[in-house]
């Protein structure tokens, strides 16, 4: 697979010490793992929130906001942030091909659920947790860690941006 041709989604919740929760939805590239952009709040993750982010992710990584230059999967599970229509209409008129996932199946979307299994792991239970304002000051450095630093199997034990550089510096 190469990448820019399947992208997944998904949130997590990160509960703070003082009881606050965190909720981050994100974009992930499923052929090079880079986590390309991510909305945070302390409420829920609204549709508008997730065509937000699609947008941000279609501007960074091609450069453009008006329509996908070639097909291209956007991956997601079955919450309701993603399956509003208004969400799933905005997504179709970039030109991306909506996938959700089988109902009671969240294993259909291994790369994200895996992601957030990482992220918690090796960011989230490793840090200071106060409260919510922290945390959500502490996102940008752990996502662009992971970007930057974390290996992946799938990726001979490459970083996210050391496998795009390495596609790169090979086209």
């Amino acid at each position: 697979m190469k990448p820019d041709l399947r992208w997944c989604s998904d949130g997590l919740e990160i509960r703070c010490w003082n009881k606050e929760v965190v909720r981050v939805a994100f974009s992930l590239d499923c052929c090079d793992c880079e986590l390309m952009r991510y909305v945070a709040t302390t409420g829920g993750i609204t549709g508008e929130m997730v065509q937000g982010l699609l947008l941000e992710s279609l501007e960074y990584r091609l450069g453009q906001s008006e329509r996908v230059p070639h097909p291209l999967e956007w991956l997601t599970d079955n919450g309701s942030c993603y399956t509003a229509k208004e969400t799933r209409a905005f997504a179709s008129s970039l030109g991306f091909v909506v996938c959700t996932t089988p109902v009671r199946s969240p294993q259909s979307n291994g790369m994200a659920e895996g992601f957030v299994k990482t992220f918690k792991r090796d960011y989230v239970y490793l840090n200071d947790l106060p409260d919510a304002a922290t945390v959500m000051a502490s996102l940008p450095e752990w996502v662009e860690d992971y970007n930057r630093s974390h290996p992946h199997k799938g990726l001979k034990m490459k970083s996210p941006w050391e496998y795009r550089a390495e596609l790169a510096s090979n086209e």
